[in-house]
C-alpha cells in the first residue's frame, strides 16, 4: 500500500505561523542592524581619511582617477598573465599534491623510500616562504645550465608556485583521506574491491568533498601569490604597475592592480564560505 500523500490544502498551525513570523522578523532586524553598522563604520573611516592632513597628497599619489583610466588597459592585459599562471599552476598543484598524498597514505612497506621523500618535500616547502622558493627556482635553475631545463620566467614562476603550494595542498588531501572512517575501507575490501579501486571509487570522492573548502582557500591564496612572480622578471600586473608608478612617480596603478586581485579573490572566498556552511549543515543533518 502506498504511503499517504500529504493534504495539498494543509496549512501550518497558528503556533507555527507565529514562530515563522518571529524568525522572519528577527532575521530582518539583524540584517538591518548589520547593514546600518557597516555603513556607519565605513562612513567613519572615509571621513577620517578624507579629513586627514595628508589626504591631498595620498589622493594624488594613489587615487588619481584620470591616470587610472590611462593605465587600465595595459594593466588588464598584464593581469591576464597572472590569471594564466594561476590556471596552469592550479592543475599542476592538484596533480603533485594528489601524488604526494597517495604516497603518504599507502600501506605498502615497499613505499617507505617514497614516503620519506614525500615527508621531506612537504616539510621543506611548507617551511620555506613562497617568495624564497620563487627566487631559488627563478634564478637557481637557469644558473645550473641543465640541458632541457626551462628558462622562461613564466614557467619558472609556475614551477616555484607548484612546488610551494603542492606541499600545502598535499597535506589537505592527506587529512581528507585520513578522515574517512576505517569501516569504509573494510566494507569496500570485503566486497572484493582492490586497494586502488577502494581509493578511487569510495575514499577519494568522500575525502575531496570534505576538504573542498580548505582547498578553495589555498587557491584563493594562490591567486594572490601569483603577484610574487614579478620578482623574477615576469612582466605581470604587479611588474607593470611598478613600472608605471616608477616612471611617473604615481602609484595609482598599484591600487588598480589591487582591485583586480580583489575582484578575482572575493568571489572565490565567498564560494568557500558557502561550501563550508553547506558541509556543516549536511554534517548536522547526518548526525540527527
Amino acid at each position: 500500500m502506498s504511503a499517504a500523500q500529504p493534504d495539498e490544502g494543509w496549512t501550518p498551525s497558528a503556533i507555527q505561523q507565529e514562530r515563522d513570523a518571529f524568525r522572519r522578523g528577527r532575521a530582518l532586524r539583524r540584517g538591518t542592524v548589520a547593514a546600518l553598522s557597516t555603513v556607519l563604520v565605513l562612513a567613519l573611516l572615509v571621513v577620517v581619511a578624507v579629513s586627514s592632513p595628508g589626504w591631498d597628497r595620498v589622493k594624488t599619489a594613489y587615487f588619481d582617477v584620470d591616470y587610472a583610466k590611462d593605465v587600465f588597459p595595459g594593466l588588464a592585459e598584464a593581469f591576464w598573465l597572472n590569471v594564466k599562471i594561476f590556471l596552469v599552476a592550479e592543475v599542476l598543484i592538484l596533480v603533485v599534491a594528489l601524488m604526494v598524498a597517495l604516497i603518504r597514505v599507502a600501506p605498502s612497506p615497499a613505499m617507505a623510500p617514497l614516503k620519506l621523500i614525500a615527508i621531506v618535500y612537504t616539510d621543506v616547502f611548507r617551511g620555506t616562504p613562497t617568495l624564497l622558493v620563487i627566487f631559488l627556482v627563478g634564478f637557481g635553475v637557469p644558473a645550473l645550465q641543465l640541458q632541457g631545463a626551462p628558462t622562461d620566467p613564466f614557467w619558472l614562476g609556475v614551477i616555484a608556485l607548484t612546488l610551494s603550494y603542492g606541499a600545502y595542498v598535499a597535506e589537505v588531501l592527506r587529512s581528507g583521506i585520513a578522515s574517512i572512517h576505517p569501516s569504509q575501507w573494510a566494507a569496500s575490501r570485503s566486497l572484493g574491491l582492490t586497494y586502488m579501486q577502494t581509493l578511487r571509487h569510495v575514499v577519494l570522492p568522500q575525502a575531496i568533498r570534505r576538504v573542498m573548502p580548505p582547498l578553495l582557500n589555498d587557491f584563493v591564496s594562490l591567486q594572490k601569490d601569483t603577484a610574487l612572480v614579478s620578482s623574477v622578471g615576469v612582466f605581470d600586473a604587479v611588474f607593470s604597475a611598478r613600472d608605471y608608478g616608477n616612471f611617473n612617480f604615481n602609484y595609482t596603478p598599484l591600487v588598480v592592480v589591487a582591485g583586480f586581485f580583489v575582484v578575482c579573490t572575493v568571489p572565490l572566498a565567498r564560494l568557500c564560505d558557502w561550501l563550508q556552511r553547506r558541509w556543516m549543515e549536511r554534517e548536522r543533518a547526518g548526525a540527527l
